[in-house]
């Protein structure tokens, strides 16, 4: 070992980490990369770990393919039925060419299929993108993003507090936190959170158990996606939604025009300068806490509970680092989107517990989904 790579201390040489090391010799090893491509019992693992590496290699083109996929319109076309490919061309402004290498990388990835030779339908992952329009919308989003990681070492050796794409599309992450924001950029980032938020919402509703209260408080409600979705769930719940000024217009009017149920209560403001309104015995944070950095998360944990009574409950609810099935979304996807964004970061459960009980919630409890890739429960009680 050489000890100049590492300062004092020296890493601790635990039973696992010399397991660790040991695997990844194994693995490094071509002769042993060799005898397993060879080996009948080992070749079906060799595979698929080749075919991750790769997946690891290729990705970003992969994520091209997308974006190129959903923006030519191709994935449009072939969801309203067989596609030739000069129907494709067509569609796709593309040349023959050019349409057959797009349509057939897209079918390399799962998003078309042919079907007969020389037509094309939707592949399974073609229509379940189809299928959910917030995905889409995320996947026009990530031009930004993209843009942002270019070069990934710059971002990152950066000051947090420069202007990026990102930073410049989520203006409610930059400081100073004004209660207000231009009309434009707010309906820009509300809409992709509503675009975003249905499924989200539809996870919420269908792991907490809502009837167990009278009133819920939304803050940082946005555009109210979730709201509507609670509320036509549960019509006898009193709901209220707490935003920036410019956000709550852009719910009001959205209430106004979509929804013909019970209208929430409107409170307009900061939830990290302004009071968090009272009168709730459940308040909601969706997709809020890993948006913000450790600190302002504190306070505004701290507010909320100050504003709760005793046995009044807070339900925390976006992705979370470290969850199983889900790690390559949490520490992977979101930490370096926040990162890009210049605010934030994600956090595993057991953190987010421990900043809740500092806080002041007497108790909090992790609540299964059933699908924690879209989001992860916590319950606190003040």
């Amino acid at each position: 070992m050489h000890e100049d790579l590492y300062p004092d201390p020296a890493p601790p040489q635990t039973f696992r980490m010399r397991l660790i090391a040991w695997r990844n010799r194994l693995f490094a090893s071509r002769s042993f990369q060799r005898h397993a491509a060879r080996n009948p019992l080992l070749r079906p693992i060799a595979r698929r770990r080749a075919r991750a590496v790769f997946d690891l290699v290729a990705g970003f083109t992969y994520t091209q393919t997308t974006l190129a996929a959903v923006e030519s319109g191709l994935l449009d076309r072939l969801e309203h039925g067989p596609a030739s490919l000069a129907d494709i061309a067509a569609t796709t402004g593309l040349n023959d060419d050019a349409a057959a290498r797009l349509v057939r990388a897209a079918a390399a990835i799962g998003l078309a299929e042919e079907a007969e030779p020389g037509w094309w339908l939707l592949g399974r992952h073609g229509a379940a993108l189809q299928g959910n329009p917030g995905a889409v919308a995320m996947i026009r989003h990530h031009r930004l993003l993209y843009a942002d990681l270019a070069d990934p070492l710059a971002l990152l050796k950066g000051d947090r507090r420069d202007p990026t794409n990102l930073s410049s599309f989520w203006t409610y992450s930059a400081e100073p936190h004004d209660a207000s924001h231009p009309a434009g950029a707010a309906a820009d980032y509300s809409r992709l959170m509503a675009d975003s938020q249905v499924a989200v919402a539809d996870e919420v509703i269908a792991a907490f158990r809502f009837d167990n209260h009278r009133s819920l408080l939304d803050v940082g409600g946005g555009s109210g996606t979730f709201l509507r979705r609670l509320s036509a769930a549960h019509p006898d719940l009193r709901l209220g939604l707490f935003d920036l000024h410019d956000v709550v217009a852009l719910a009001r009017r959205r209430f106004e025009q979509d929804h013909h149920g019970t209208q929430p209560e409107f409170h307009a403001g900061s939830f990290l300068t302004d009071s968090i309104p009272q009168g709730y015995d459940l308040v909601s944070l969706v997709r809020i806490l890993h948006d913000h950095d450790d600190a302002p998360a504190q306070k505004l944990l701290q507010d909320i509970h100050r504003a709760m009574r005793p046995g009044a409950q807070l339900l925390v609810a976006e992705p979370m680092a470290a969850t199983p099935g889900a790690e390559a979304m949490g520490d992977a996807y979101f930490g370096l989107y926040l990162w890009a964004m210049g605010s934030g970061r994600p956090r595993r459960a057991e953190e987010i517990r421990a900043m809740l009980a500092e806080a002041g919630f007497a108790r909090s409890r992790r609540i299964a989904t059933n699908q924690p890739l879209i989001t992860s429960l916590i319950v606190a009680t003040a």
